[in-house]
């Protein structure tokens, strides 16, 4: 009797290892960095094409979040470079010449997956084996305020006339707000809410020029649902610097 019941135990305690070292591994698994995409392009202007793998760990086995992101670029002669990045949703990365060297750059984007519908962008560059990050265009000439009578302007560049808009029509969510009263009278001085640029997209200038970004940045009201509308901006790299090439105010239907 005595002999089975030492048998049991040891077959439970084995049991119990097995489960332990199946939970542990899977575990490890979890927390390992999965390829998300692979690529193949010349970043660093040798004319031969490096491998680029897209890598990132799932937050959890259910989720489509993907936290400790990394470009991990390995070229023909198992040189090695690492750019990490923030977590996100669905990240990807364009080869693309946007600082005209006649080299393709890595730009790098995903969505962060909040309420303002923003994304994470990073742009790098390889030429000549040295990465290096370029950072990516601001625009901080956008300012917006409420004015009497129902009115709010908009300036999105020093060199242009400011846009008056007419917001009568959400005269009754302002009143209850207390930044009007009945009669239109501003009854404080309120800002508009400006987001930061929120999206890029690569823009093709010209055959000659080459491309350049388009930014995209929502202006709200009295809170982020309250769109206005949105500044679109066009950017060209030259020289070491992000020239703003055009901007325009789009409003919102």
């Amino acid at each position: 009797m005595r002999n089975i019941v030492q048998v049991v135990l040891l077959t439970l305690l084995l049991i119990g290892s097995v489960n332990y070292s199946s939970n542990a591994e899977n575990n490890k698994k979890q927390y390992e960095h999965q390829i998300i995409k692979t690529y193949e392009e010349d970043v660093t202007g040798d004319g031969l094409k490096e491998i680029v793998e897209l890598k990132g760990v799932l937050f959890s086995p259910d989720s489509k979040y993907y936290r400790d992101i990394v470009a991990v670029i390995t070229s023909s002669e198992n040189h090695v470079w690492e750019i990490p990045y923030m977590g996100g949703y669905d990240p990807k990365l364009t080869f693309i010449d946007l600082n005209h060297d006649k080299v393709n750059d890595i730009f790098f984007q995903s969505p962060t997956g909040g309420s303002g519908g923003l994304y994470q962008y990073h742009l790098h560059t390889l030429v000549q084996n040295k990465l290096l990050e370029i950072p990516l265009p601001e625009q901080p000439f956008v300012k917006g305020k409420f004015l009497e009578n129902f009115k709010l302007e908009i300036t999105i560049s020093p060199n242009t006339e400011p846009t008056i808009i007419n917001i009568e029509k959400r005269a009754n969510e302002y009143i209850r707000l207390g930044i009007y009263n009945k009669e239109g009278k501003l009854l404080k001085e309120t800002s508009a809410m400006v987001d930061p640029i929120a999206f890029f997209e690569p823009k093709l200038i010209s055959k000659s020029k080459g491309y350049g970004l388009k930014s995209y940045q929502q202006v709200s009201g009295a809170y982020h649902a309250d769109q206005i509308g949105t500044v679109e901006s066009l950017w060209y790299f030259d020289r070491d610097k992000w020239i703003l090439l055009q901007t325009k105010w789009m409003p919102s239907n």
